[in-house]
């Protein structure tokens, strides 16, 4: 049984990798490793919300209801992590933040360039504004039809991937989107987020195999 998982993961491998669709240094999974530092938070529904603030015109608060009620956007991803695994055809569902910008739920004031998401526990991770106005990065509540579970940032988390075909889009590692998600803390200049103060790549460019600063 397990030499014949084995052969099936190879083989899907190797058609992966003559899609071009495999970065240097990664390995197809099956499965979808939970990796995370600290412990899994609990989530209370009623007191839950998502912060936004920083360079915008005005700050939000959306409770978790409300945030329910936001556009919603379905994304079909490759996910890749720093560790070296990359999952294939996922499929995510949550609040695009390029909807919410260009329908006018976020206001951005001319001088935002970054973002900092705020997770749980005051975990961080930053991106360039350009990144996650993209199409692939998605403040996601759901994964192959299912809501996130726990360990992967239940009830919202930021995901971003690659999307096949579209390699107009900058594809960082997955630790880009945070779990547990928060705030949206929208910035003039850059600053590091927890993983990039650890030694992590600021870019971390899956392409370019940008694993460490």
């Amino acid at each position: 049984m397990f030499t014949h998982l084995g052969k099936d993961r190879r083989k899907e491998e190797e058609r992966i990798r003559s899609e071009d669709r495999l970065p240097p240094g990664q390995s197809l999974t099956l499965k979808f490793p939970v990796l995370h530092y600290g412990p899994v938070p609990p989530f209370n529904p009623s007191t839950w919300d998502l912060r936004v603030w920083g360079e915008v015109e005005e700050e939000k608060r959306w409770t978790w209801e409300e945030f329910n009620k936001l556009p919603r956007t379905k994304v079909t991803m490759d996910l890749h992590c720093v560790t070296r695994w990359s999952m294939f055809d996922s499929v995510w569902e949550g609040v695009s933040m390029r909807t919410l910008v260009d329908g006018g739920l976020i206001k951005l004031k001319p001088s935002a360039a970054f973002v900092m998401q705020h997770a749980e526990y005051g975990f961080t991770v930053n991106i360039p504004l350009d990144v996650a106005l993209q199409d692939n990065f998605l403040l996601a509540t759901h994964y192959n039809g299912e809501p996130i579970t726990p360990d992967h940032g239940y009830p919202l988390r930021g995901v971003v991937g690659a999307i096949p075909g579209r390699e107009d889009l900058k594809t960082p590692y997955l630790w880009k989107g945070a779990k547990w998600l928060r705030g949206l803390e929208f910035m003039s200049r850059d600053r590091l987020g927890f993983w990039e103060k650890a030694g992590y790549s600021n870019s971390a460019d899956v392409w370019k195999e940008e694993r460490y600063a």
